[in-house]
């Protein structure tokens, strides 16, 4: 059995922690919400909890998943890096739940685990997967400095109407993540 660590990550406000059962329940409530609408969803409990235990098995199988976002003890969202099988590249997703949105976390987590992949993985690359009228993800992509790339692959089934590809630019050669500012 491959051993691993589901690292944590601290930034100014939050801690991106490893799932636990109890996250669970706000984690299928958001997806099967209306706010679900620019990731496939809303979707069903059986379908959430594939989705919640597929983030924490990606650690194991890719060296990379899901992480929990934590503010002040209270869990209030996700962020990811993940590669299911109908994408044809790493993806780095997020999603707060809608008591705490707009509020800068999903970037400060976002950035987090990015800055943490690049460190920690041999990932040459990231995307990030984002509805064309999900407004709020369009301008949290290029807030981390990603770039739409129209000749990128989407996943399967999908085309430019579906999900637009931002593709996040990779830290300088020396490995600092300046290339960001």
């Amino acid at each position: 059995m491959t051993r691993f660590t589901i690292p944590t990550i601290a930034t100014p406000r939050l801690t991106l922690r490893a799932a636990r059962r109890e996250d669970f329940h706000a984690f299928a409530a958001f997806l099967a919400s209306d706010h679900a609408r620019h990731m496939d969803g809303p979707v069903t409990r059986d379908i959430a909890w594939t989705w919640f235990t597929n983030d924490i098995a990606s650690w194991a199988l890719l060296g990379f998943g899901g992480l929990m976002i934590e503010h002040e003890g209270t869990v209030i969202g996700q962020v990811a890096i993940g590669q299911p099988p109908r994408f044809p590249e790493v993806e780095l997703g997020w999603l707060i739940y809608p008591a705490h949105m707009g509020r800068g976390y999903a970037t400060e987590a976002a950035a987090a685990l990015r800055d943490w992949a690049w460190s920690h993985t041999r990932i040459p690359t990231l995307v990030s997967y984002v509805s064309p009228d999900n407004t709020a993800s369009r301008a949290l992509a290029e807030k981390l400095g990603a770039v739409i790339d129209p000749a990128a692959p989407r996943p399967d089934g999908e085309g430019p109407e579906d999900s637009l590809v931002y593709r996040h630019p990779a830290p300088d050669a020396d490995g600092s993540p300046e290339a960001y500012a």
